[in-house]
Formats: structure tokens, C-alpha cells, sequence
């Protein structure tokens, strides 16, 4: 009798033991696994953050760039950008609402930096400057969008970075080609104002 009840208390013990090793396991994975989405909701996160702030500055800029800008293909630049960052804008608010990530409403204190810069020049060198920083915010733009629309996990956000990729790529290329166009007439200007003496 004194066997059996040894051996019952083997099996008992024995039970016990690869449940709680198998619930334990279980723990840990399950706590892997809610960190990894963690992490993959904290990236889509800062992502759609950082988009919904860039977006602002462009719009900001884009007004500017239409009231101070002095070349016709700066103005109008600068209205392409509100109108399209707007709508793009429009298009990620939805997007976050559904991801449920909440978004911020004035824009980085970088970007406010380089507003206040471009805001204290005027004509060719506003155009020269304002060029150069789109040319340079889309390129770094294209490279988080296109991050994002291959590696993002929310599916919502994912969507939002890979149809606005186009027209980002749309904005760097008109970027590019207002880039040439001003350092042209600038350097048109500095040739007419050499050989006329003023």
C-alpha cells in the first residue's frame, strides 16, 4: 500500500511539474509575442506621428513658399503642396483613427526651425533655400514611405505609406527639376548683373 501511494505521489509530482513547465512556457512565448507587436505598434506609430507632423511643415511651408517665393515655378510648388499634402493629410488621419493612434497636431520643433529660417528670406535666396530643403525632405520623405509600406505591420497605416509613395516620388522629381529652375535664374541674374554693371 505504502508503494502505491509512493508511486501516485511520483505521478502526482511528476503532472504537476510538466504543467507548470508547460504553462510557463506557454507565459513566455505568449509575452515574446506581445512584445513583438509592441514594438511593430510602436514603429507604425512614431511612423504615421512623423508623417502626420512632415505633412503639416509642408503645408506651412507650401503657403509660405506661395506668398514669399519670387519664381513662378516656386509658387507654384508651394501650392501643390498644400493642396496635396492636405489630402494626403485627410488620408492618414483615417487611416490612424482605425490603427488607433492618436496624432499630433503642430508640427516638430525641427520643422519649425527650418520654417522660421525660410521665413526670414526673400526673393532668389528664399527660392534657392526653400528648393534645396524640399529636395532633401523628399528624399529622406520617399525613404521612411517606402520603409514603412514594405515593413509596416498595421495594415491601415502600411496601405496609407504605399499610395502616397507615388506621389511623394511626384513631389521629389518636381522638386528637383524647381531645384534647376531657380539656380538658373539665379545664376541668369548673376551673369546680367556682371555684364551690366549693377
Amino acid at each position: 500500500m505504502q508503494i502505491e501511494s509512493k508511486v501516485s505521489k511520483i505521478i502526482y509530482v511528476s503532472c504537476l511539474t510538466i504543467f507548470l513547465t508547460g504553462l510557463g512556457s506557454w507565459a513566455v512565448l505568449a509575452h515574446q509575442d506581445e512584445a513583438a507587436q509592441s514594438k511593430a505598434d510602436i514603429a507604425d506609430a512614431h511612423f504615421a506621428k512623423a508623417a502626420a507632423q512632415g505633412g503639416m511643415a509642408e503645408i506651412q511651408l507650401g503657403k509660405l513658399a506661395a506668398d514669399r517665393g519670387s519664381n513662378s515655378v516656386v509658387k507654384a510648388f508651394g501650392e501643390r503642396m498644400v493642396a496635396q499634402h492636405g489630402a494626403a493629410g485627410d488620408q492618414l488621419k483615417a487611416a490612424s483613427q482605425q490603427a488607433n493612434i492618436v496624432l499630433p497636431s503642430t508640427v516638430s520643433s525641427k520643422d519649425q526651425q527650418i520654417y522660421d529660417r525660410l521665413a526670414r528670406l526673400n526673393g532668389s535666396d528664399f527660392d534657392r533655400a526653400y528648393a534645396d530643403d524640399m529636395v532633401r525632405d523628399h528624399e529622406q520623405d520617399l525613404n521612411e514611405f517606402q520603409n514603412e509600406a514594405n515593413n509596416g505591420k498595421n495594415s491601415s497605416i502600411r496601405a496609407f505609406a504605399a499610395q502616397t509613395v507615388p506621389m511623394i516620388q511626384e513631389h521629389l522629381n518636381q522638386a528637383r527639376e524647381m531645384q534647376k529652375a531657380v539656380s538658373q535664374t539665379s545664376s541668369n541674374r548673376h551673369a546680367t548683373t556682371h555684364t551690366t554693371g549693377r
